[in-house]
């Protein structure tokens, strides 16, 4: 049974940084790509950043580029989004999210997802 556990999440004020993790197990993901999402209140859930497990490419929603770094750690099965130079407007629900074959920013395609961990950013 494969499982995404986020955490990390938290508050921090306006211009400083998280690092949120996503554990993921209950299968090799040798061949997956791992991603990022966000939800704010009264939107839709969109792409934040991307991983491909093997090689390591890596993709950003340009509202992001910069200032958040998406990571792997293959001995620990687990994938990093640190978040830098964070903005009121990055507040939203964070959610891990696994698929195989090729990189989407397509939410609807990815096959498992963790339940999500807060990420506040006051101003």
């Amino acid at each position: 049974q494969v499982q995404l556990v986020e955490s990390g999440g938290g508050l921090v004020q306006a211009g400083g940084s998280l690092r949120l993790s996503c554990a993921a197990s209950g299968r090799t993901f040798s061949s997956y790509v791992m991603a990022w999402f966000r939800q704010a209140p009264g939107q839709e859930r969109e792409f934040v950043a991307a991983i491909r497990w093997s090689g390591g490419s890596t993709y950003y929603a340009d509202s992001v580029k910069g200032r958040f770094t998406i990571s792997r750690d293959n001995a620990k099965n687990t994938v990093y989004l640190q978040m830098n130079s964070l903005k009121p407007e990055d507040t939203a629900v964070y959610y891990c999210a696994a698929r195989g074959g090729y990189y989407s920013r397509n939410e609807h395609v990815y096959d498992y997802w963790g339940q999500g961990t807060q990420v506040t950013v006051s101003s």
